[in-house]
């Protein structure tokens, strides 16, 4: 694998200008701007979409009394939640699921009758509308803020590119097709064959990594409940 120095290297001999030594030493505007495309393409790639990579699965213990928990003091990594991946950690792993404004309103104002826990996710913190039990494990699936490896630190994942030796978690191929386009922008030149080499790169490596179908996990077509595993989309 590698670093991100060594990318931009890469990319420096395919645009054919002086390759980067230290991205981070502040003492020339060839490497600043090298830094700064490289951050915006990790950036934009998280931002794209439930990248394979990214998944993983977090846990929250609930406390007893207490409905609001913000997810950054157990899950500090945390981007984004993942649908219909949020289930009790007990014997009947019950599927419960974030519930609409409405609905949220309903049962705070009117005392409607509540089936289940009812959370939703609002600023950061997961809300549930009565207080949880104690000692409830809910576990479920989300995408990760992280975008490199430390090399350094035994690879451990990291939500900033800080290090000339920070490795990128996306494929090296599709970060640097993300980089030289951006860089032939930022200095003012053609860009878009790169972009749009960049663009179908992007749409293949991501369509790879999602189911080719919705997947339904219930026992009986005629009643379509449980989790739905969602299936790949047109880009």
């Amino acid at each position: 694998m590698k670093n991100i120095l060594e990318i931009c290297q890469e990319v420096a001999d395919l645009t054919a200008t002086q390759k980067p030594q230290d991205l981070f030493s502040g003492s020339s505007q060839q490497e600043a701007v090298f830094l700064s495309v490289a951050k915006d393409t990790l950036d934009s790639l998280l931002r794209y979409g439930d990248w394979q990579e990214l998944t993983k699965e977090g846990c929250l213990i609930t406390m007893e009394g207490r409905c609001n928990y913000l997810i950054a003091d157990f899950c500090p990594d945390f981007y984004s939640l993942l649908n219909n991946t949020v289930y009790i950690k007990d014997s009947a792993e019950k599927v419960i699921g974030a519930i609409t404004p409405e609905e949220w309103m309903k049962e705070k104002y009117f005392h409607l009758a509540t089936i289940g826990l009812k959370f939703k996710i609002q600023n950061g913190m997961f809300k549930f509308l009565t207080p949880p039990p104690a000692n409830v494990k809910i576990v479920f699936q989300y995408r990760s803020a992280n975008i490199v490896y430390d090399a350094v630190a035994g690879y451990e994942e990291k939500t900033v590119l800080e290090k000339n030796t920070d490795i990128p978690i996306f494929d090296e191929f599709l970060v640097k097709k993300g980089i030289v386009w951006r860089w032939y922008r930022r200095n003012g030149m053609m860009y878009e064959e790169e972009y749009n080499e960049y663009q179908r790169e992007l749409k293949s490596r991501f369509g790879n990594g999602l189911a080719p179908h919705d997947i339904h996990l219930n026992l009986s077509s005629e009643f379509p409940s449980g989790v739905i595993i969602n299936a790949a989309k047109k880009c």
